[in-house]
């Protein structure tokens, strides 16, 4: 029975970055699995340059990390607000929790309507509908003050989970592709795929041809309890990005989304057809193994819970046999699971005919 089966066992929650691990190490020195089909094999992040190949196309997340925890009062009830998503019409997408006394949270009640939040600067939030009618967990709340940027800036800190060891400053969070956005939003979560990337390691890569097309996909608060579906999430891709893709996929070039945002963005933009056109707003999109994927050959992703939904996802770019054999593979080797964990590439499976020796010697002889 798999890891992804069974549950995580609590000795291989990463607790904490890998370059807070030990003396002279970095953010790509976490681990790497490979997985061709059914075929896995180790390696270090580091070594990312050498399994792929000039033509590749990596799309890459560019949405900033924000400091979205931030410490209220309902009442005399000391809460904390997520701040998830931000709305076109001025409002945020809120999840209230209650600190559980050891810097995490723990879930709470939702709602009811009306409900206001008292936080730092005098600023208030009141609730007012819920997000979806799945679930009252996620709730649309109004400002009273326009200093919410400024509250969320000087109070606020990256949303934490009970496997971390301590709370990380916001740049821990942020991975070498974001970008700050004009209208201050961003991610609830970190992409956290691309955290390993290095300056260094971008550098190689792009010397080796591979090439890069940014997207954005601003991520909002997943649920860590019920594991649900995304909610809609605003994204956007350019039209230069449009093209790298197009053009990739019209030549010899594998496109690899680095994270499931990255999926989920390339993929509300792709036609019938597969063709990817520049566009941007709000996706619902959910990649299941019935809808499929259109335009993504490979992924790469860290290593998710049984229940989270990212796992219909990945069955859908690589298939059921592959992911199940992918995660034994990981649970046998003590990977590292979550945001500071090491991670997992997925590309296609390629005909044993047409494997070069040195590759698949590479592949089998570490």
């Amino acid at each position: 029975m798999t890891t992804a089966a069974v549950g995580v066992p609590e000795e291989l929650h990463a607790r904490v970055p890998a370059e807070q691990r030990g003396p002279g190490l970095d953010r790509d020195d976490v681990r790497l699995l490979v997985s061709r089909g059914t075929e896995v094999s180790h390696h270090g992040f580091a070594e990312l340059p050498g399994l792929l190949r000039a033509g590749d196309l990596l799309v890459v997340n560019t949405s900033p990390t924000l400091a979205a925890a931030v410490d209220g009062t309902v009442g005399h009830a000391r809460v904390v607000v997520h701040f998830s998503t931000r709305g076109d019409d001025g409002r945020w997408a809120v999840e209230l929790r209650d600190p559980d006394g050891g810097g995490t949270t723990r879930a709470r009640a939702g709602g009811p309507a009306g409900t206001e939040v008292r936080l730092p600067r005098d600023v208030r939030l009141v609730l007012e509908e819920p997000l979806s009618e799945r679930g009252e967990r996620l709730w649309w709340a109004r400002t009273s003050s326009s200093a919410l940027a400024g509250v969320l800036r000087e109070h606020g800190r990256p949303i934490r989970y009970s496997y971390t060891e301590r709370d990380q400053p916001l740049s821990v969070y942020q991975t070498v592709f974001a970008l700050p956005s004009e209208d201050g939003a961003g991610s609830a979560e970190m992409p956290s795929a691309g955290r390993p990337f290095t300056a260094r390691l971008v550098a190689e890569l792009v010397s080796r041809g591979v090439q890069f097309a940014p997207v954005v996909l601003h991520t909002g608060v997943a649920s860590a309890e019920a594991h649900e579906p995304p909610y809609p999430e605003r994204f956007a891709v350019p039209e230069a990005s449009a093209r790298l893709i197009n053009a990739a996929r019209a030549g010899d070039g594998r496109v690899i989304a680095v994270g499931t945002t990255a999926v989920r963005a390339v993929e509300s933009a792709a036609g019938s057809d597969g063709v990817v056109r520049a566009r941007e707003g709000w996706t619902d999109l959910v990649v299941t193994p019935e809808r499929g994927v259109r335009v993504v050959d490979g992924l790469l992703t860290g290593l998710h819970e049984p229940e989270a939904s990212h796992l219909l996802m990945l069955e859908a770019v690589a298939g059921r046999a592959a992911i199940d054999r992918a995660y034994e593979a990981a649970g046998g080797a003590r990977y590292l699971w979550h945001e500071f964990g090491d991670v997992h590439l997925i590309l296609p499976e390629v005909p044993p005919s047409k494997v070069p020796h040195t590759e698949h010697c590479g592949s089998n002889c570490r």
